[in-house]
C-alpha cells in the first residue's frame, strides 16, 4: 500500500496494520496517509487538499 500524497510505501506493523492513518473524504472514501505526511499537514482539510 502507498501513501496517496507522496506515493511512498507505507510500513506495516503486526497483522498488516499500516503505520500511518486513513482519512475519509466527504464521500466516505478512505485514503491512506503516511506518518511523515501527517506531520507536514496536521489538519484533516489540509490532508484532503493535498491528495493527488
Amino acid at each position: 500500500m502507498k501513501c496517496e500524497i507522496c506515493s511512498n510505501k507505507l510500513n506495516e506493523a503486526f497483522l498488516q496494520k499500516i503505520i500511518g492513518t486513513y482519512v475519509k473524504d466527504e464521500k466516505g472514501k478512505k485514503h491512506a496517509v503516511c506518518f511523515e505526511c501527517q506531520k507536514k499537514f496536521p489538519k484533516k482539510d489540509e490532508l484532503l487538499k493535498s491528495i493527488r
